[in-house]
């Protein structure tokens, strides 16, 4: 089985090499940065999530209620972040948009495998 971190990182990075190959260059930095926080995100969550369940898979949800959270003030945080650094907003916000809802999607799936019954665990070995 592949491995959620790898699958949301490699899909990510090589998306975003595509679209600049394709566009020349010409959306980056924004489309870069749009894919940046959505990746270490979801990639971060699914760390935690991944280790709670095979140490205690009754905290899950607190784990998941927790990270929602923290993940409002991360974003909050990296929009300002994002935003003193002056980018173009329409390439940044449609970068951003499209990451993160593919990124949290691919870990919803992952996240379904984990919890299904009799399901082979989705580990990071």
């Amino acid at each position: 089985m592949a491995r959620p971190v790898t699958v949301m990182a490699g899909s990510s990075v090589g998306s975003w090499a595509a679209l600049s190959v394709a566009g020349g260059g010409s959306w980056n930095p924004e489309f870069a940065l749009g894919m940046a926080g959505p990746l270490v995100s979801a990639a971060l969550t699914w760390l935690l999530v991944e280790r709670t369940h095979r140490r205690a898979p009754e905290r899950v949800t607190g784990v998941l209620i927790a990270g929602f959270a923290i993940k409002m003030l991360f974003f909050g945080a990296y929009i300002v972040l994002v935003r003193a650094l002056e980018l173009r907003l329409k390439p940044f916000v449609v970068s951003f948009a499209v990451y993160f809802i593919a990124l949290h999607a691919i870990e919803a799936g992952y996240l379904r495998r984990l919890f299904a019954p009799g399901a082979e665990p989705v580990t990071l070995k």
